[in-house]
């Protein structure tokens, strides 16, 4: 912690630190449209291809902030208009024409960057291209980083409806008479603009981490648009500054510090997303095999109640349980409300009752629609119907009774309780 308050008493850290957040909260966003529209590989292209503009814009002005932004830019879009072209009008697929785009370009700039730094009182460092240098970001680079984030807000905000519809509906867009291919290279140009405002802080080879890896992350802890972009901000955000912390602690490079900051990030989300994580899809099937388990178990005991009463030794046997389960999941049953346990005997409430004849009737008219429908043979239908007892709603078990007719009775001859009854 003193290294950090140290580093950051000097005005070279501050700068870096103002730059890495802007970048991290630009690309977070356009990253967004980039991972949803299956366009990943269009931002490593776009990185990489920018070196040529570089080697321009220094031949012209010079070492000038805006030579290399106006090259770089330039040449973006230049690699954007070659892909779309090739991926329309020649027999070559999708990721094969960005291939060919992005590592022609990539291998013209660096061929150019090598021949530049050859000549005298040339002072161009490939590496610096390549991996970025935070620390050397000067207060011409921060102000156009700046120029650069705000533009890119103003537009996103303008233009979010059109950028919507486009990303997800392109279709409709179209019949509203919004230009589909307008928008894609209106995004590239905000992508290019992205790109080569992160030159300095984490280079181009990875940039495309940082425009991937945080909307990635959001897209794992929301379903909304508006909500991804907020959260993927905050994540390129937070992954700029952690890593430019970390880089100072443990004296390495910045930019692949961030980097790897915000694939932790990712992977927190992975493992712990309260939708889409790991973790919390394993605890829903964990508790999805419970409540069928319990739902098995209150059937069975319906059943052996209507003959001679229901006690856990025979709905053990008669599942193929042990009887500790059935014992941990009658008391959770009991708890519930849905039956009382008295010594070995169980007697099930009316709550109970109800709930194990809704299992009864949704599995026997599940049975009568595979026959009826679905034309399979009567000994073909106990299996599907015991697993689909379990999610068939009450509203799709009433349109089943309703298109069968209310049939009386499934194909084994088994009477197909009512409701009401």
């Amino acid at each position: 912690m003193e290294k950090i308050i140290e580093i950051f008493q000097y005005e070279f850290a501050i700068r870096a630190l103002i730059a890495s957040s802007m970048v991290g909260v630009m690309c977070g966003i356009l990253g967004c449209f980039i991972v949803l529209r299956n366009m990943s590989l269009i931002g490593d292209a776009l990185s990489h291809a920018i070196l040529p503009g570089v080697v321009v814009g220094y031949l012209i002005a010079g070492y000038s902030v805006l030579g290399f932004f106006t090259g770089s830019v330039i040449a973006g879009l230049m690699a954007a208009i070659m892909i779309t072209w090739i991926q329309r009008n020649v027999k070559t697929q999708e990721d094969a024409a960005i291939g060919i785009v992005f590592t022609s370009m990539f291998a013209i700039g660096v061929m150019g960057i090598s021949w530049l730094t050859h000549q005298e009182g040339v002072h161009l460092d490939l590496k610096d291209f390549l991996f970025g240098n935070v620390l050397g970001i000067s207060n011409q680079d921060l102000i156009m980083t700046a120029l650069v984030l705000g533009f890119t807000l103003i537009c996103v905000i303008a233009f979010y409806r059109y950028f919507f519809i486009t990303t997800f509906e392109s279709v409709i867009a179209q019949t509203l008479g919004i230009s589909v291919s307008t928008m894609h290279y209106f995004l590239m140009l905000l992508l290019s603009f992205a790109v080569v405002a992160s030159l300095q802080s984490v280079g181009v080879i990875l940039v495309v981490a940082m425009l991937i890896t945080p909307a990635s992350t959001a897209y794992l802890l929301t379903y909304r648009l508006d909500r991804m972009l907020v959260i993927a901000a905050l994540v390129g955000l937070f992954s700029s500054i952690l890593g430019l912390m970390l880089a100072i602690v443990f004296e390495t490079t910045p930019g692949p510090a961030m980097t790897v900051t915000a694939t932790l990030f990712y992977l927190l989300a992975v493992f712990f997303s309260p939708k889409r994580g790991l973790v919390s899809i394993y605890l829903k099937r964990r508790e999805m095999r419970r409540q069928i388990l319990r739902e098995d178990v209150l059937k069975q005991a319906l059943k052996l109640q209507e003959v001679n009463g229901a006690n856990p030794e025979r709905i053990a046997a008669d599942l193929g349980l042990s009887s500790q389960q059935v014992g941990t999941l009658l008391k959770h049953l009991e708890r519930k409300g849905y039956l009382l346990l008295k010594g070995k005997e169980i007697e099930l409430s009316q709550q109970g009752v109800r709930r194990g004849y809704e299992l009864i009737r949704a599995h026997r008219l599940w049975e009568t629609y595979q026959v009826e429908m679905m034309g399979l043979n009567a000994d073909q239908i106990h299996l599907e119907a015991e697993k689909y007892e379990h999610i068939l709603t009450e509203a799709l078990v009433e349109a089943l009774a309703k298109q069968l007719g209310y049939p009386e009775k499934d194909p084994h001859g088994s009477p197909i309780p009512k409701i009401e009854e």
